[in-house]
């Protein structure tokens, strides 16, 4: 449908939001230079979080230090170079990079129009120190995909460590047509999403909306939620969630 008369599929409830590209504007984040970015989750809209998609011009660069916070950086498209702690690293689509409190980093000399999908959160210590938990740099084809509850046709790639000392987690889940989570989850966990590929429809609360690739959701805890693939070609997305932490 046209975007004449003030249509759009974004919508902002209490436990809930849906944002699409079209409704995306961006935002002057310190610390990044000639880079489009676009604040897509925040705590403006009630979550714990915050996920930036940012989106590099010729030159551009980003650079400052985690402090508090503990960042997840994914490569959506494109290619750049990540200074982390003095450590060079060359990435390229698809590859991540987890970085603990009071880590410097440097994103710089992107191809032009590469794109930073990043997970920002303030980290909750546990008895082992913040510095303890190790930066991490890693590919999603290096992650096998495995079956979901036993469902071949949806696999789950858990891109951090499963321990308790990571206070977040974020994993890609791909579904094959037709295919469903298998019940409508209602849990402590927030939730924010990106959809990589594919369509669907998603339940949340009681609300059911159609998405695609480039939509973002953010789901709130205890949000009913559900999802199905549907169209010919299979759908992805990658995720948060907060874990390992007693509740308040």
């Amino acid at each position: 449908m046209s975007d004449l008369f003030g249509f759009t599929r974004d919508v902002i409830q209490e436990r809930y939001a849906l944002r699409t590209p079209s409704g995306f504007v961006p935002s002057n984040i310190p610390g990044w230079r000639d880079a489009t970015v676009i604040v897509q989750i925040s705590e403006g809209m009630g979550a714990r979080f915050c996920q930036l998609l940012v989106t590099f011009q010729e030159d551009g660069e980003g650079a400052g230090s985690t402090g508090l916070l503990e960042f997840f950086v994914y490569l959506l498209a494109g290619a750049c170079q990540a200074n982390i702690q003095g450590k060079k690293h060359k990435l390229e689509s698809g590859e991540y990079i987890y970085l603990p409190p009071g880590h410097d980093f440097h994103f710089e000399r992107p191809a032009v129009g590469t794109q930073l999908l990043i997970f920002q959160k303030r980290f909750e210590p546990m008895v082992v120190k913040a510095s303890s938990t190790p930066y991490i740099v890693g590919h999603e084809k290096n992650v096998p995909g495995k079956p979901f509850l036993g469902n071949e046709d949806a696999r789950l790639q858990v891109l951090l460590p499963d321990k308790p000392e990571f206070d977040m987690a974020v994993n890609i889940f791909t579904y094959q047509p037709g295919a469903t989570l298998p019940f409508v989850e209602s849990h402590i966990m927030e939730h924010g999403l990106l959809m990589l590929k594919g369509q669907g429809i998603y339940r949340l609360d009681s609300d059911w909306h159609p998405v695609q690739a480039g939509d973002v959701i953010w789901m709130a805890p205890y949000c009913p939620q559900w999802f199905v693939a549907m169209g010919k070609t299979p759908a992805s997305y990658i995720y948060y969630k907060d874990v390992n932490r007693a509740p308040l």
